[in-house]
């Protein structure tokens, strides 16, 4: 009996690492994964077939172009406010408000009897983006500096965990009642879910130190403020940080080129049908399943500069796939997609935060995502435009030379360190 008592449980050494290794899930991280759960689902439900029910209510390439900068733009212009918003009166409550009426505004994409109508969805779906700097400030928060490619990379894997059935069952609904039902149902489900999180998210604790009392006047005056010391922050921190803020809006101008007609080129030009297309979408988010702890273990290992640069050489190999895809090239080309993402999201968040000191995360995140918004908005344009009137295929052919400038940047202008441990 001593003998059976004293003997060691094999299983319990791994057990114990495992525990190790994920001890940080608690609190604030906890909860704000649990509310990603219901989000990304919901969200990603509808977006399937966005650009098909676009075009259903008489849109064009180029309303898609539009929808996408509206909501961009609105974005863009809030995020500043809200990174001095969420330095100055905390995190918590902007993310609760914002996100229920975030899930508000899909009513306006509920009952939208054409195109035009979803710009205003888009306007104040936009706007509420208003939180995204204090989430991310309250993320960073949370989360160890030894453990934070760990933790954006769960991050990833939480969304696509919820978001890997979306499209499947948005192909499921449009077999059964059709695209017009379906893109109402599911806007429908996404209002509901969002207000579910916006509850769950009441529980979150403040990470702010001494956050001011709120001040409705004061914060509605304080877009000049907030714009120039949002701006000048970028004198504050490392220079490391400003060269991957700079790189990062080159990326997402370059993103935005494709992001409206990449469903309409596989559909129209490619011949994939709308079924085949919530298979390829949901090819994109398994990979992300599969591939988002180890990729955050990576950077976490050997740093988030070279996973960053090899993301840019991925990138390159996908294009040509979209280009001359079939079915199979379009499931190769979302799968590594998936791993792109990953790449980018865990290096370039995990290094964001390494650098930047907890007091400065909601400026900063505000400056980024003005200018990002901004960026991905002319970009949209951009990208429909050319679909419309000068090559379906040019949008994705000019990716090949818009990246190289955000490649050079990363690797010739930035220096890595491993970070020491900070708040």
């Amino acid at each position: 009996m001593i003998g059976l008592i004293d003997k060691p449980n094999p299983g319990s050494g791994t057990f114990s690492r495992l525990r190790s290794e994920f001890e940080f899930i608690k609190g604030n991280f906890l909860l704000l994964i649990i509310s990603w759960l219901i989000l990304d689902f919901c969200a990603e439900l509808p977006g399937t077939y966005f650009p098909l029910y676009v075009k259903a209510l008489g849109g064009t390439a180029i309303s898609l172009g539009i929808l996408g900068a509206a909501e961009m733009l609105a974005r863009g212009l809030v995020q500043i406010p809200g990174g001095y918003i969420a330095d100055k009166y905390g995190r918590k409550w902007i993310i609760m408000t914002m996100t229920a009426v975030a899930g508000l505004s899909r009513i306006i994409y509920v009952f939208a009897p054409s195109w035009e109508w979803l710009v205003l969805g888009a306007v104040v779906m936009g706007f509420t983006g208003i939180y995204g700097p204090a989430l991310e400030a309250m993320i960073a928060d949370s989360i160890p500096a030894e453990k934070r490619g760990m933790g954006f990379g769960l991050v990833r894997l939480i969304g696509s965990v919820s978001t890997t059935p979306s499209p499947l069952i948005a192909g499921f609904l449009y077999l059964r009642i059709g695209l017009i039902p379906t893109m109402r149902l599911s806007y429908g489900i996404a209002t509901l879910g969002f207000l579910v999180a916006a509850v769950l998210r009441t529980r979150l604790r403040e990470t702010l130190d001494s956050p001011e009392k709120i001040n409705v006047g004061e914060m509605l005056g304080s877009y000049p403020v907030s714009l120039k010391e949002s701006i000048g922050i970028w004198r504050l921190v490392p220079r490391d940080a400003y060269f991957l803020f700079v790189s990062n809006i080159l990326t997402m101008f370059t993103i935005g080129m494709f992001m409206p007609v990449f469903t309409l080129f596989m559909v129209e030009d490619l011949g994939i049908t709308e079924f085949q297309l919530s298979l390829i979408v949901a090819s994109m988010f398994i990979t992300m399943i599969i591939f988002a702890l180890p990729t955050g273990k990576l950077v976490d290992t050997i740093g988030k500069k070279r996973p960053l640069l090899a993301s840019y050489v991925l990138w390159a190999a996908i294009v040509p796939l979209f280009l001359y895809g079939n079915f199979w090239r379009l499931i190769l080309a979302m799968t590594l997609v998936g791993v792109l993402q990953v790449l980018i999201g865990s290096a370039g968040a995990a290094w964001t935060a390494d650098l930047v000191p907890s007091e400065h995360r909601g400026r900063v995140n505000g400056s980024t995502g003005f200018f990002t918004m901004i960026a991905l908005s002319v970009g949209q344009l951009i990208g429909g435009w050319l679909y419309d009137n000068v090559s379906h295929s040019l949008p994705f052919t000019l990716q090949l030379f818009f990246m190289i400038p955000s490649f050079l940047i990363i690797l010739l202008r930035t220096h890595e360190e491993r970070p020491a441990s900070k708040k």
